[in-house]
């Protein structure tokens, strides 16, 4: 039987699935399957895998329909959830299943959300599924003044996760 590959590092993930950066968003993606079109032109769904490292993150940003976060390999992704109704909360992707970390999260349609990965770690590989898929029509990326308003508890938060 052959032995186990070495863990791979962030530069051979970037390599392996030609990842790319998200405009404005954060990270480096690539999208790894599209549905067909439906009659409004977006696709049934998408999914992507996302590699955020410890010198990024996912800015704050909604969605018109559900999101569902994919942990895959690397260190716990720290998310900040900010609802519609005002609550917040921080779920952890990550190994880490009996300590409370999530393998799989579902973020409600219209909840801002932003990303990092959990200090001290390094990187997060992690995916996300939507459907009906995703466009950049439907992208909304966040104002820290105005999160900052609406959520004044999560300030700090706030502000080191958005992007101009």
């Amino acid at each position: 039987m052959p032995s186990p590959s070495p863990k791979p590092t962030a530069d051979d993930l970037i390599a392996h699935y030609g990842l790319e950066p998200i405009p404005r968003e954060g990270g480096l993606f690539r999208e790894t399957w599209a549905g067909p079109a439906r009659p409004d032109g977006r696709p049934e769904g998408t999914a992507i895998v996302v590699l955020l490292t410890a010198d990024d993150f996912s800015a704050l940003h909604r969605l018109p329909t559900d999101e569902i976060w994919h942990f895959y390999l690397g260190d716990p992704l720290e998310l900040l959830l900010l609802a519609p109704d005002g609550t917040t909360s921080t779920p952890v992707l990550g190994p880490d299943l009996l300590g409370g970390q999530h393998i799989q999260l579902t973020v409600p349609a219209g909840t801002w959300m932003g990303a990092r990965v959990a200090t001290p770690g390094a990187w997060t590989l992690f995916g996300c599924t939507m459907a009906p898929g995703f466009t950049f029509e439907g992208y909304e990326h966040g104002n820290a003044a105005d999160l900052t308003a609406r959520y004044p508890s999560e300030a700090a938060r706030i502000t080191g996760l958005c992007r101009p």
